[in-house]
């Protein structure tokens, strides 16, 4: 860590430039929740009686999310406010955020916050669980896994 970003009790300073992790995290879940539901930012904006730069500023971790606004936006995403620290993994000593997923992008080369926040991903996820027929989602299933260039094991 850098040492004009440490504080002179030795913790770490965060700023907009160099947002907590746990932000940058928690902004990524309420990205990720609003695009499965089809929500623009001004959608979710309108419904919280915010700006969409506001939203913008949340999902970016430009601006730190209070608890009071988390809660209103559980609400209108239709999810407990413990959605969005699911799969926060926190390693104290270097405060880094990482998925339990990061081993195993990372041996394929992917970074995993970059593949979990792309338009693509989340699109796909949205269009795979819109199958209402459980038979033909696990076709789709089967279809991807055969056509991927890896083999994974099933957990």
């Amino acid at each position: 860590m850098k040492k004009e970003n440490m504080k002179k009790d030795g913790l770490v300073k965060y700023s907009s430039d160099n947002p907590n992790p746990i932000d940058k995290y928690v902004g990524s879940r309420i990205r990720l929740r609003r695009t499965l539901l089809g929500y623009s930012q001004e959608k979710l904006a309108d419904a919280l009686g915010i700006t969409f730069q506001q939203v913008q500023k949340y999902e970016n971790a430009t601006n730190r999310v209070g608890a009071s606004r988390l809660h209103d936006i559980s609400q209108v995403l239709g999810v407990s406010v413990s959605y969005f620290y699911d799969g926060l993994n926190v390693d104290k000593d270097s405060a880094s955020v990482s998925l339990d997923m990061v081993a195993e992008t990372k041996s394929l080369g992917l970074d995993v916050s970059k593949v979990m926040e792309s338009k693509e991903t989340l699109k796909l996820i949205r269009y795979y669980y819109s199958i209402s027929n459980d038979a033909l989602r696990q076709r789709a299933y089967d279809l991807i896994k055969a056509m991927s260039q890896e083999n994974f094991e099933e957990e």
